[in-house]
């Protein structure tokens, strides 16, 4: 993807990371729990600041190029990818729901202590109650797929007042009376923690809270679910593109054609070139998706408070289009590379099975025919998308 950012100062940290977190994959799938770490090379690789703006410290990159680091990311290990495109979605929350202060406070402390932010906010689960206490509030109750949230320094809470109002607090993760547990034992996406946390009488101050202002408040702040759905495009993209590059490093090895074909080589055989025809039609398409996408999301945040609604709508458009082709790929790709690796790739040890159990289970976070829907009443009626934290 073009990206007006340079690449030099994250193109080796990134590489590195990715060249150990490969050797232990398989492995990691197979166990589940967490990457204590794998998560520590991130904290170490100075990656985990590349999102934050240069005045408070970080490296000032673009989305296209964060998210094109997602990407990478995914082809080796999704769930490392998930919880990296996490943190820097935390980020982009209170860049988009809090005042100038906390963006300050929070934005700079994160590159100085290296903190690595997990997720407790999920606007559907309204398990978690706000009890007003002076000027703050008490949070109470369970949350649910709380990803990254063991081995945490900070996080993003959210919870719902009696007037069933939504409100979001940045907290210290070891809080008194947070408990993150260890429950997270899913078919795919095994090391992302996307347990539960739950919040027994939790104390939060008033400037915890992001208010100023506040959840959703502007064209500019309803971004933010834009990014998360950006996010997920390029998990599931890397995914089919991580399945692609597994199979044919599978295939380029084999040296006997099946008993059929009039092939010297399965690299030769007619059959399975279409195959990976089609595996590379299906990702590049999503690629080019992807990367209007990004040059649209890059656009829009770029406008800030000027964002009009045409503008965010047309954003979630691009943003839909682009999850629904990159979901496609994926499934299809991490599915159908047994059909040119043969039986042989199915060895356990192996666990190439990964790629299809992460991508089924990444792409159920919200159901596709709902995105087809949505592009489906702009492209006949004009329609554009309505904001929510899901589009």
């Amino acid at each position: 993807m073009n990206n007006r950012h340079n690449t030099a100062a994250w193109a080796e940290p990134l590489n590195a990371v990715l060249r150990e977190w490969a050797q232990t994959a398989a492995a990691r799938d197979k166990a589940g729990g967490t990457a204590f770490h794998e998560r520590d090379l991130l904290r170490k690789s100075g990656l985990l600041r590349l999102s934050i703006p240069i005045e408070h410290g970080g490296d000032g990159a673009p989305w296209s190029v964060t998210f094109d680091v997602v990407r990478r990311m995914a082809q080796v290990d999704s769930s490392l990818a998930h919880l990296f495109a996490f943190h820097h979605l935390q980020l982009a929350t209170i860049r988009l729901f809090g005042n100038a202060a906390q963006n300050r406070h929070l934005l700079s402390e994160t590159v100085k202590q290296g903190w690595f932010w997990g997720n407790a906010l999920n606007p559907l689960d309204k398990g978690t109650r706000a009890l007003h206490d002076g000027a703050g509030f008490v949070f109470d109750g369970r949350k649910s797929f709380c990803s990254g949230a063991r081995d945490s320094d900070r996080l993003l809470a959210s919870a719902y007042d009696d007037q069933d109002r939504l409100h979001i607090a940045v907290v210290p993760t070891n809080r008194e009376g947070i408990t993150v547990l260890d429950d997270w034992d899913n078919m795919g996406q095994r090391q992302t923690d996307s347990g539960t946390v739950i919040f027994e009488r939790v104390r939060i101050d008033a400037d915890e809270v992001l208010s100023d202002p506040g959840p959703l408040s502007s064209h500019f702040a309803r971004l933010r679910p834009l990014l998360a759905q950006a996010i997920l495009s390029h998990i599931y993209l890397g995914i089919g593109e991580g399945a692609m590059q597994a199979a044919r490093e599978a295939t380029l090895a084999q040296t006997r054609p099946w008993m059929a074909s009039t092939a010297a080589r399965p690299s030769e055989d007619q059959y399975v070139l279409a195959q990976y025809g089609n595996f590379w039609l299906e990702l590049e398409g999503a690629r080019l998706l992807a990367e209007r996408a990004m040059q649209t999301l890059d656009a829009a945040w770029d406008r800030g408070l000027e964002l009009t609604e045409t503008e965010r709508g047309e954003t979630a458009i691009a943003v839909a289009a682009s999850k629904v082709a990159a979901a496609r790929a994926g499934l299809d790709v991490a599915n159908r590379m047994f059909e040119v690796t043969g039986a042989r790739s199915t060895t356990a040890a192996l666990r190439l099975d990964r790629f299809w159990r992460n991508v089924r289970v990444h792409t159920l976070h919200d159901p596709i025919d709902y995105k087809v829907r949505e592009l489906g009443d702009w492209a006949l009626n004009g329609r554009m998308p309505k904001a929510s934290f899901y589009s």
